[in-house]
């Protein structure tokens, strides 16, 4: 195979590489080939529309068998990114979100440092034909936009995975920064809905209108904010010291 060395060791490793909602399993198979080529080796799918395995997929890889290998299978995205820290989604059209928009390249010098200093970051790429909704977009901290032709900017998932890929590996290994890390998205996403809850309780016993109208802001608030696992802890007790002072 045209530019395969077996001789030479394989890059490994890197963020893992989240494909929400694929179709095609050759497209697929030619993000696992994409992401090899840069040294990215975790993938996962959620709820790919054609299932998996995919023998499609095996035979568009190219050879990056060890890849779909070990890809792992999810029903939903929040499943997906529970164990993460901080998700860059790549998308062209960023919309109106609360998330700072940056290239490429910037994802990929962010995406070192955060490994640098310990903390799991994860690339998520949208579906083909639509790409990401922007509820999985709320779920970004991040959001990655190519600077490319405004009339003809969509890719396809090889493209863009290729794209994101080269630009970790370009970044090379970055110093940690002295940070302390942002929670797992599982414990952002389990204070969100006990706050909520307990909003709603406190709007039903005054007779008002529920928090609804602002849930955006709030999960805007806290997703800016980065919050880690001991402020999360802290704002758990907040809520349940509130709560005992109501009862």
């Amino acid at each position: 195979m045209a530019g395969t060395d077996r001789s030479q060791s394989s890059l490994a490793g890197g963020p893992p590489l989240i494909l929400c909602r694929p179709q095609l399993g050759e497209n697929v198979g030619a993000a696992a080939r994409a992401m090899l080529n840069c040294g990215l080796t975790e993938l996962r799918l959620v709820a790919p529309r054609d299932g998996w395995p995919n023998e499609r997929a095996r035979a568009a890889a190219a050879g990056a068998d060890a890849v779909l290998e070990g890809a792992r299978l999810f029903a939903t995205l929040g499943d997906a990114v529970a164990d993460l820290t901080h998700l860059f989604a790549a998308t062209a059209r960023p919309r109106d979100h609360a998330a700072p928009v940056i290239i490429p390249r910037a994802a990929g010098l962010e995406l070192r440092a955060l490994v640098a200093r310990g903390a799991r970051p994860g690339l998520l790429v949208g579906p083909e034909r639509e790409g990401l909704t922007n509820e999985e977009l709320g779920l970004a901290d991040t959001v990655v936009t190519a600077r490319l032709n405004p009339a003809f900017s969509s890719l396809n998932l090889a493209q863009a995975v290729l794209l994101l890929g080269y630009e970790w590996l370009e970044a090379g290994e970055q110093p940690p920064a002295p940070a302390d890390e942002a929670a797992p998205k599982a414990e952002l996403v389990a204070f969100l809905a006990r706050l909520e809850a307990e909003l709603d309780a406190c709007a039903r016993d005054a007779g008002a209108v529920q928090h609804s109208e602002v849930d955006p802001t709030l999960r805007g608030l806290f997703q800016r904010a980065r919050p880690t696992s001991r402020e999360l802890r802290t704002l758990h007790g907040v809520v349940s010291n509130l709560l005992r002072r109501r009862s």
